[in-house]
């Protein structure tokens, strides 16, 4: 009898919950709205939904589970992120080979481009083909935020013999309401290619 009481429990629980949850957000102000967090993550859990600094940088795909939990914690933690004027954006993947998920979890699609170009600027190199040059540095400005900048510089050169690679050490710095963040990224390209990528 105590087991058939528990699995009845069990099973009315969650629409105890959903019945209580327009007046519970009434009364404590936030009750309705977890469960609503927890219902829309479930739901819409392939959308891009801005990830907290870490999921960005660790560049992972929510499963339903950790979707639901980051629909109910998400809210609380963008909430306070927003209030402190620290914002988390998606990697654009156009920009994946050029830009490490550190700099571009901090800042939006169009300063993600910005920041891709401005890594392409210091690593065009010269007209001989000889690749980039040490020193080579492309600052930029946001066009969609105030106090927000960044730069990219070649820092070093590590030419691997017998691989047919020239790589090459790159240091971006993002500057978010006055918060510097520093990235340093191993860079290669085979030439004749002028473009350099990001090497794994």
């Amino acid at each position: 009898m105590k087991k058939l009481i528990r699995i009845a429990g069990i099973v009315l629980a969650p629409f105890a919950l959903a019945s209580l949850a327009a007046p519970a957000s009434a009364q404590f102000g936030g009750i309705g709205r977890v469960i609503n967090d927890a219902r829309n993550a479930a739901e819409n859990q392939d959308e891009d939904e801005p990830q907290t600094q870490e999921e960005c940088v660790q560049d992972s795909s929510p499963s339903v589970g950790r979707a639901v939990l980051g629909g109910i914690l998400g809210r609380a933690s963008r909430d306070v992120a927003n209030r402190a004027g620290v914002s988390s954006f998606l990697p654009v993947a156009e920009f994946s080979d050029q830009l490490t998920g550190a700099i571009a979890c901090r800042l939006d699609p169009e300063e993600q481009r910005q920041a891709a170009e401005a890594t392409m600027a210091a690593t065009r190199g010269t007209d001989d083909g000889s690749g980039a040059e040490v020193g080579a540095t492309s600052a930029w400005v946001s066009e969609t935020r105030e106090g927000v900048s960044g730069r990219s510089t070649v820092t070093s050169r590590d030419e691997r013999p017998g691989q047919g690679l020239d790589c090459i050490v790159v240091s971006d710095v993002i500057i978010v309401s006055g918060e510097e963040t520093r990235a340093d990224k191993r860079m290669c390209r085979r030439p004749p290619s002028p473009r350099y990528a990001i090497a794994a």
